[in-house]
């Protein structure tokens, strides 16, 4: 995941922090896991007294992401006790906890041998290892097992980005925010510009109606390609891809799903989460490199959301290097225009004639949105409250997987279409061997696979 470069004022850790050189953040990556940063200045609060019983959180996903929000987690309230990991690798599990030897709360870092459970299925005993909150951040393939999981414990949860790879992912993802609802437990997204203030500030004026109705978005995210892990001997098939996750299908969602859903969620954000009618859109594979690491994603997509009522959203993304980098987004509505540099200080909206009507100060607040996530995770927790993220959170990764479809077969792909698809892409088994090496989808021959009494089966 390649996210915001701003580092936090407490000294949080930021996600980009831990995709340097090339680490992967989720469930696994060979790569070690980069060094956290110094906690000197964290010292106070973390002698600061708890402000209620201790909670016990369950780590699921020991990578970058995963070290960082139990990072994240620590610094949210002086009563929270990392009290259990699960990965599918035992030495994911070992980098992660060896990165908070050094940390101000070591001391709530409570993980003993038979409290790190390895192997696809030790989500299951980290959960039910008497946790009250459990953290996913995995492989988002996995993603939709683990929240039915925690879900059904009855855990608060911290579900990271995105929830799910396929239409099968939505429909379970989909259920298990119903049961978190009924439930009334806390289900807090990793839709991490939700919780940035320059980005909050901008789409309550968008909702005070500053801009008037918006009729068009255009939003881009440019980036590098991420980082490989060359396969050693005696890695099976699924080993390989499993330690490779961002560059498969069927692990990461492609590039679309699994990083420029943060632009596609701004989108949906934009439009007051209401799903699209269709979409259509392009993408491939201009300079992958022809290696097996490089698994079958594409590095570059162009999608076009059009709504019922004829609005429309543009994103482009890609991931190739020795390009322009940028993360930002443009608005039309019936009063003027919107811009939003997400890697940078401009957020504004200008009449027609280039008259400012909002801008958000240059001295504003910037609080780590990665660590404002937890902190309001574990706030409404200790204030017996409920945040909800679930409805929205769906429709932004549902809107990601339908842009893939669009651009992977080439054809209008409808919403109806999408959810409904009945295409997995759930391996055979869960179990490390043989494992076929999937292939580049090709527009005009891959086709969205839908019921066969629906339009367009």
């Amino acid at each position: 995941m390649s996210d915001s470069i701003d580092r936090t004022a407490s000294g949080g850790v930021t996600r980009r922090e831990f995709v340097a050189a090339g680490t992967a953040a989720g469930l696994v990556a060979a790569a070690a896991v980069p060094a956290l940063p110094a906690f000197a200045q964290d010292a106070a609060k973390a002698d600061a007294a708890p402000k209620g019983p201790p909670l016990k959180v369950a780590l699921v996903g020991c990578g970058g992401r995963g070290t960082g929000a139990a990072d994240q987690a620590l610094r949210a309230d002086p009563g929270v006790v990392l009290w259990a990991v699960a990965d599918v690798f035992p030495d994911r599990m070992d980098a992660c906890l060896k990165q908070f030897e050094g940390h101000p709360m070591k001391d709530r870092v409570q993980v003993p041998a038979e409290r790190r459970f390895a192997g696809f299925d030790g989500y299951k005993a980290a959960i039910d290892s008497g946790v009250d909150v459990v953290l996913l951040c995995s492989a988002p393939h996995f993603r939709p097992m683990h929240l039915a999981a925690a879900v059904d414990a009855k855990k608060h949860v911290f579900c990271e980005k995105p929830m799910f790879v396929d239409a099968p992912g939505y429909r379970s993802v989909v259920d298990s925010v119903r049961k978190a609802r009924e439930a009334e437990r806390n289900l807090v997204s990793g839709f991490c510009w939700r919780r940035s203030s320059p980005e909050r500030a901008t789409f309550a004026e968008l909702e005070k109606g500053t801009l008037g109705t918006p009729m068009a978005m255009y939003s881009c995210y440019y980036t590098g390609p991420l980082g490989t892990n060359a396969r050693k001997p005696g890695w099976s098939d699924m080993e390989f891809q499993v330690r490779n996750w961002q560059h498969f299908n069927w692990l990461s969602g492609d590039i679309i799903v699994e990083q420029a859903v943060h632009s596609i969620d701004k989108i949906n954000w934009c439009f007051r989460n209401e799903p699209p009618a269709k979409a259509v859109g392009m993408g491939g594979r201009q300079l992958r490199e022809a290696i097996p690491e490089r698994g079958d994603v594409y590095d570059h997509f162009a999608i076009v959301y059009e709504w019922a009522d004829g609005r429309r959203a543009f994103l482009n993304c890609r991931q190739q290097p020795d390009c322009h980098f940028e993360n930002t987004d443009w608005i039309a509505g019936t009063k003027g225009q919107c811009f939003i540099n997400g890697w940078g200080p401009t957020h504004w909206m200008k009449d027609p004639d280039g008259k400012v009507l909002w801008r958000y100060p240059a001295n504003g607040p910037k609080p780590n949105m990665y660590q404002v996530e937890h902190d309001e995770l574990f706030r409404a927790i200790r204030a017996g409250e409920v945040v909800d993220d679930g409805d929205w959170m769906v429709v932004s990764n549902m809107m990601a997987v339908l842009g893939r479809m669009a651009a992977y077969s080439g054809q209008q792909v409808t919403w109806a279409q999408a959810i409904a698809s009945t295409e997995s892409l759930a391996p055979p088994a869960y179990e490390m061997g043989a494992l076929p090496m999937p292939t580049e989808k090709k527009p005009g021959q891959y086709k969205v696979t839908v019921p066969d009494a629906m339009p367009g089966a």
